[in-house]
């Protein structure tokens, strides 16, 4: 095991594959609605409803439920908290595979 890597700085909240992807795909757009957020994420309503709240709980993501019209609009916004802790994330994750080249 390469001494560098700690197993501990792997998120356990991030490393949920769909919370990763959640994760991911915000780092870079920011914010998303639920329909795209759930075409990207390939994920079901009910999943990705439990995943974004496994989040926000966390304090990762923030949810804002709105109305365009007469219908429900549920944007998804990273927190500048969230953002850290992917950035965490990722550096643990690299540890691992620079480590093991």
């Amino acid at each position: 095991m390469p001494e560098d890597f700690n197993i501990e700085a792997l998120d356990d909240v991030i490393h949920g594959r769909l919370r990763l992807g959640i994760m991911a795909y915000l780092s870079t757009a920011g914010s998303a609605d639920f329909t795209t957020l759930k075409a990207k994420t390939q994920s079901s309503d009910g999943n990705l409803s439990v995943q974004v709240r496994k989040l926000e709980e966390a304090g990762y993501v923030t949810v804002e439920k709105t109305f365009a019209g007469k219908k429900p609009l549920t944007t998804i916004t990273l927190s500048e908290s969230g953002r850290k802790a992917f950035v965490a994330y990722l550096e643990a994750m690299r540890k691992l595979i620079d480590d093991s080249t």
